[in-house]
């Protein structure tokens, strides 16, 4: 599957490898609303093009799993600050 890879250049390899990084940093520094969100812009940095087969939960289950996430955020970020700010999308 990354193949690819072994046919980079050096600075090739830096350039994808820094790509991949900044993808990864901003995903990682989401935050507020935007943890919620659905990323496709991290599978589009995959050299293959798929289009995945995607199913969204019905509206009971996605709000079961919104609240056990945030419950999470709770449990593993307990001392983060806190807002109030209401999402303005």
């Amino acid at each position: 599957m990354d193949e690819d890879l072994e046919t980079l250049s050096r600075e090739q390899l830096v350039t994808e490898i820094t790509k991949l990084r900044n993808a990864i940093r901003t995903h990682r520094d989401a935050t507020g609303h935007a943890l919620c969100w659905h990323h496709p812009g991290l599978w589009s940095l995959l050299p293959e093009k798929v289009s995945p087969a995607l199913e969204v939960p019905a509206w009971p289950q996605f709000m079961r799993g919104c609240v056990r996430y945030r419950q999470s955020l709770d449990d593993q970020l307990s001392t983060v600050k806190r807002t109030s700010e209401e999402y303005k999308g």
